[in-house]
């Protein structure tokens, strides 16, 4: 139920479902430790935890539409639906990080147009688009995997990480992907859109 995780398992889990290399699974746990201001050794922590407003969460969610007061548990459909179909790889079963920049350009534009606490740092693109990279390479980009991963919040039945070989994806290794990303993001191509209104479509909590 994504409630009182401790951790230690955290550590221990991370290895055996996605296979990255033993630095990114040590670095992942500690940082949460110390966004959430906690022990690694003796305390938990709950995933809504992490919706910690201007640390990881910024104004500018993939999935979320995120405005004054709003509850951040919540996904919001559409835009799940939006970010798979803007892939273009494979017939749009395949994303790449340029189909990543443009979603983040989009989302980037929309909340800066439309939420009055935007927020975005320099370290909130870093983290975002290491985020996006992350989710990238462990599952190749393939967008029937992602869509279950966003939409319901689970794994796909008899899903296996892409990540093969020991040591594939380190902490260097998923950062290489963050540059690019970054480069190819461009807010003006999306900044003259209509204001949008607030969602009126049925949102699943996560």
């Amino acid at each position: 139920n994504g409630c009182d995780i401790k951790f230690t398992e955290l550590s221990e889990k991370i290895p055996l479902t996605y296979n990255p290399a033993s630095s990114f699974c040590s670095f992942v746990p500690h940082y949460a430790t110390f966004t959430l201001n906690k022990c690694y050794s003796k305390d938990t922590f709950d995933l809504h935890g992490l919706n910690l407003r201007n640390d990881i969460e910024h104004g500018a969610s993939l999935t979320r539409w995120l405005h004054s007061n709003q509850n951040k548990r919540k996904k919001h459909v559409l835009y799940v639906e939006e970010l798979v179909s803007l892939a273009v790889g494979e017939n749009g079963s395949f994303m790449t990080i340029t189909d990543m920049s443009r979603i983040l350009s989009k989302r980037r534009a929309d909340f800066r147009a439309n939420n009055l606490d935007y927020s975005l740092s320099r370290y909130h693109k870093a983290f975002g688009n290491a985020n996006s990279s992350t989710t990238l390479r462990l599952f190749r980009g393939r967008t029937g995997g992602l869509h279950t991963l966003l939409l319901e919040r689970r794994l796909p039945d008899g899903w296996e990480s892409r990540i093969r070989e020991p040591n594939e994806l380190t902490m260097l290794a998923f950062n290489r992907t963050v540059p690019p990303m970054e480069r190819d993001v461009d807010e003006s191509k999306w900044a003259a859109k209509d204001k949008l209104g607030a969602p009126t479509e049925t949102v699943v909590p996560v």
